[in-house]
Order: structure tokens, then sequence, then C-alpha cells
């Protein structure tokens, strides 16, 4: 019998060294934190516009501006409206004397539509306003008259070969201080008017109403073609021109 209880004893001391060993705690291995990305600082790029490689590769942000149809230039209080041809005509009036018709006078009428320009209008302050450069196919004058087309434009203004007439504005006269719109307003250009190879100062009366986004008016002059080297015109046994030659533009502008 104590043979059996120092056996016992035994296995009770073996259990309790098994318990002991399974609750002691194992060293844990020790690992390195992740590592964190570093902050980049992105380089500070300056934008040269004259640099061939410009613009660069990622957006700029750009100002809105109301530039464009019926709007303001940037930064100023300009409107900029340009002649429409459609809507828009140069004509010529010159006296002609038919000397096989027992001297019957006439008068010649030629109208072209192919003209541009621009008109700059200053709305607050009117006497800033100004007009751009004008210019006139002349080779598309067309009258009631075949024959005398062609001889115009071969033999005489000779726009076959100098189709276009220009007139350069210098100076304004007249324009009002203050405009309301729907009124009309009367003022002088002037200007170099060049005809063929010819230029010449040129003044033109202006008369003008805008209303909203429309600009219509008429200016005209007078001049002498033989100023130009061109007149008056005869041609032997049929008819001889005055020299004076009445231009009117009628215009119609939108910006």
């Amino acid at each position: 019998m104590s043979r059996s209880i120092i056996l016992l004893s035994l296995f009770a001391i073996m259990l309790a060294a098994c318990g002991s060993q399974a609750t002691t705690p194992q060293p844990q291995e020790s690992y390195p934190s992740p590592a964190q990305p570093e902050s980049i600082q992105q380089p500070e790029v300056q934008v040269d516009a004259n640099d061939p490689g410009y613009p660069p590769p990622y957006p700029i942000e750009t100002p809105i501006t109301n530039s464009g149809a019926g709007y303001p230039e940037p930064g100023t209080g300009i409107t900029t409206f340009r002649i429409v041809p459609g809507e828009s005509e140069v004509v010529y009036e010159v006296g002609e004397v038919f000397l096989n018709q027992d001297n019957a006078f006439k008068l010649a009428v030629g109208v072209t539509r192919d003209v541009s320009g621009e008109i700059l209008v200053d709305r607050e302050n009117p006497q800033n306003s100004t007009i751009g450069i004008m210019t006139v196919d002349v080779s598309q004058f067309t009258s009631d008259n075949q024959r005398r087309d062609n001889a115009i434009r071969e033999r005489f203004l000779q726009s076959a070969q100098y189709p276009q007439v220009s007139f350069s504005p210098q100076s304004i006269e007249g324009l009002p201080e203050n405009y309301a719109p729907g009124e009309e307003i009367a003022f002088q250009v002037s200007g170099d008017l060049t005809i063929r190879d010819v230029t010449k100062p040129a003044t033109f009366d202006v008369t003008m109403v805008g209303n909203g986004d429309t600009i219509n008016g008429e200016a005209a002059t007078t001049i002498l073609m033989s100023d130009y080297g061109f007149g008056p015109i005869s041609i032997a046994g049929i008819l001889n021109t005055e020299d004076e030659v009445k231009i009117k533009f009628v215009f119609t502008a939108r910006p």
C-alpha cells in the first residue's frame, strides 16, 4: 500500500510540472515597424510662355473673362463691331454724257458687297471710339451695263490688277460725350484713301445708329478720278464721264 501511495505522489508531481510548463510565457520575436512613406515635395515650376515647350503637360488655371461677341475687350470698355458683308455695300455714282445719244445725261451706279472692317465702340465714353481700316474689293463692282464694268476693270480703274481699295482712318470729329441706344449721331472721319497705287487724304461724312448688338450707318465722300490717275473716262464717239465720283458706304456691323 505504501508503494501505491508513493506512485500516486510521483504522478501528481509530474502533472503539476507539465501544467507549469504550459503556462510559462514564451519570448516574442521583435519585428521592426513598417517604414512610413516619406513626404515628397513637388519642385516649384517656373513657366515661361516663350519656351517652345510651353504649355506644360499639366493644366494651369486660367481666369475666365467675359470676352467674345457682345462683350467689351478684356480690360477695356470697348466692344468690337465687324462689318457684315452680306448686309453692307459700297456704291459709286458718276455722271455720264452719251455723245451718240444727243448728249443724254445718265447717272452710272456700281455696287459691291465685298467689304470688311471694324468699328470699336466705347459705350461709356463715346469719344474714345475708333474705326479700323476698311477694305473694299472694287473688282466686284457691277452696274446695269456689263461693257461699262469690263472697261472699268480692264482699262480705267484697273480693278482686275488692283482689286483692293482701302481707307485708313486717322481722326474722328464730332463724336458725342454721351450716347443713348437708338439715337442717330453724325460725325466725320478723315484718313488715307488708297486706290490702285495712289494714296490721298479723304473725309467721310458718317451717320450711325446703334441699337442692341447692331450698328447701322452710312458714310459718304466725293473724290476726283483724276487725283488717282484714271479719269475722267472718255470713250471716243460714245461717252464722257464727269471727273467727280460720289462714294457711299451703307453698312451693318455686329459684335
